[in-house]
């Protein structure tokens, strides 16, 4: 039996229907039972509540064999650290209690490379944490999800400008969601692997900020361009959104690796199998339905 986290998320969906699909075995943790669909309900078995929470972990993880980890972001957090330990410590304790035979997780491109990057070096350090139990683990490894660029929409339509905190000659490489749970069935659909090893989700272009912007403008059929935000910016609206400090920390450290480290850069190479979506193909499917 696979056990199922985050099935109403942006990659939780498109994965558990995914999985649905296969006919997998399947049991979902869901914070909102209600938020799932009759059809969901009534083909899965559900555990209402937190995956954070020891006891419904106890329940959820009774006679299964795999697990689904992701952390869900969560701005409201006081610090990130905390948000992050507070998801770590019970499932490391329930994986070695159920003896769940192989965990796949949504992590982050940067192992061995970020240091001090804020989210980015917690998600690395739940993957130790997983991987330290003995467990099989595959770690799903994105660099920047496109549909970020989602929460810019009315801003893009109503201004022609895209802000990212990140310098114009940089290479941001992207990856679409969908990648990410196609990538994360197929791990968990195939019974072959077994070990622990990154699996690396990173789409075809390589294009700096600038280059972001002008596909954007030719699938849009208007001038759309690049401004920097700085990171006294980005924390500065993160404030003004009741954002906590502790998050912003987090927020503010990963930002600045990346533009210093350069793990989401042009020296991850792209992944055509996990990851055949480009952003030109993305935005024509997501962003231009969006903002016209």
């Amino acid at each position: 039996m696979i056990v199922l986290t985050t099935p109403t998320g942006q990659i939780g969906h498109l994965l558990l229907a995914a999985l649905m699909a296969a006919r997998a075995d399947l049991r979902v943790i869901a914070r909102d039972p209600d938020r799932l669909t009759p059809a969901v309900r009534s083909a899965v078995d559900v555990v209402p509540g937190s995956h954070a929470d020891p006891d419904v972990l106890d329940k959820a993880f009774t006679g299964a064999d795999q697990v689904f980890w992701l952390v869900p972001p969560t701005p409201s957090a006081a610090t990130y650290r905390a948000h992050f330990d507070a998801f770590t410590t019970p499932l490391v304790k329930a994986l070695t209690a159920h003896r769940i035979r192989r965990v796949v997780t949504v992590s982050t491109l940067g192992r061995g490379i970020a240091r001090d990057a804020g989210l980015i070096s917690a998600t690395l350090d739940l993957d130790d944490a997983i991987r330290a139990t003995g467990v099989a683990h595959r770690a799903v490894c994105p660099p920047f999800l496109m549909e970020n660029l989602l929460r810019q929409a009315d801003a893009i339509r109503d201004t022609g400008v895209l802000r990212l905190a990140l310098e114009r000659d940089q290479v941001l490489r992207t990856c679409a969601v969908a990648d990410v749970a196609t990538t994360s069935a197929r791990l968990l659909l195939d019974e072959a692997w077994s070990g622990q090893e990154d699996v690396p989700v990173v789409g075809p272009d390589a294009l700096t900020p600038d280059e972001m912007a002008a596909v954007l403008g030719e699938v849009l059929g208007r001038e759309v361009t690049f401004e920097r935000t700085t990171s006294a910016q980005q924390s500065e609206a993160m404030r003004r959104g009741g954002v906590p400090e502790g998050w912003i920390q987090g927020m503010t450290e990963m930002t600045r690796a990346q533009n210093e480290q350069g793990f989401y850069g042009s020296s991850a190479p792209s992944t055509p199998t996990t990851a055949p979506t480009s952003l030109r193909e993305w935005s024509r499917a997501h962003l231009s339905s969006s903002i016209r």
